[in-house]
């Protein structure tokens, strides 16, 4: 059986005149037909299946419709058409930056972090010198978390997540964190995980770490599915062919 099926999946975002008006000009052109709704399909139809130990690249241009099919699988938006089936635990690594207090600590926001993604204190406690250490922000630890570059703090915030164990993983241009020695180090803690068993998704602009890593790719393109299968150099090649007759 596999892990995650996809059947199906269309999102739709509706756009209006409400955002303007008030509630009493809404009624007012509602009653004259002169209210209108504009509706985009950020991706329509896409249906794929992925077994124990998959990894999935997820490829196309910005405004494809990926990190919107992402909040779909991982259970944070509801498809408009369609259903995702999962067997397991989710975690996803969405927009890794978010979620941290400026003005508190390094160490305040790691068990900021820690305990929004469901951490004890107890796990915490045991394992802030690994996150520390692995995030290579030992000499930062009392200061504000403003004061970090972005870098620091994607670099962070990937050391706290990668410290789960989940059967279906989802990253969302995580390893383009940090520097290059860095990406290295998140690609080789991505592989451990894999390699324990998880099944994957990668978001990624980068061709090189999807023909590298992934079993399986799928290709967006404005929100529509152009190709999914097991041939990841074959439908990267397709994908680059596209961009460059573009």
């Amino acid at each position: 059986m596999s892990v995650l099926e996809v059947n199906g999946v269309s999102i739709r975002y509706m756009t209006g005149d409400f955002k303007d008006i008030g509630l009493k000009e809404y009624v007012m052109r509602r009653l004259r037909g002169e209210y209108h709704i504009n509706e985009f399909w950020a991706d329509r139809d896409v249906s794929f299946k992925l077994e124990k130990g998959d990894m999935l690249g997820i490829i196309g241009s910005n405004g494809a419709g990926k990190s919107t099919l992402l909040k779909v699988i991982s259970g944070i938006m509801e498809p408009t058409e369609g259903w995702v089936r999962r067997e397991g635990n989710v975690a996803a690594l969405l927009e890794l930056a978010s979620g941290f207090d400026g003005d508190l600590t390094v160490r305040e926001n790691a068990y900021l972090r820690g305990a929004m993604l469901g951490y004890t204190r107890k796990f915490m406690d045991d394992t802030y010198e690994q996150i520390i250490e692995f995030a290579e922000l030992q000499e930062f630890q009392e200061r504000p978390f403003k004061q970090l570059s972005s870098g620091m703090k994607s670099r962070l915030a990937f050391s706290i997540a990668s410290l789960v164990e989940p059967d279906i993983l989802i990253l969302d241009e995580v390893l383009s964190v940090g520097d290059g020695a860095f990406r290295k180090k998140s690609e080789s803690k991505m592989r451990e995980i894999i390699a324990g068993g998880a099944t994957t998704i990668l978001v990624s602009h980068s061709l090189q770490q999807v023909r590298e890593m992934c079993t399986k790719v799928l290709w967006l393109d404005k929100g529509n599915q152009i190709a999914f299968g097991e041939d990841v150099l074959g439908i990267c090649d397709q994908y680059i062919k596209f961009l460059e007759s573009k």
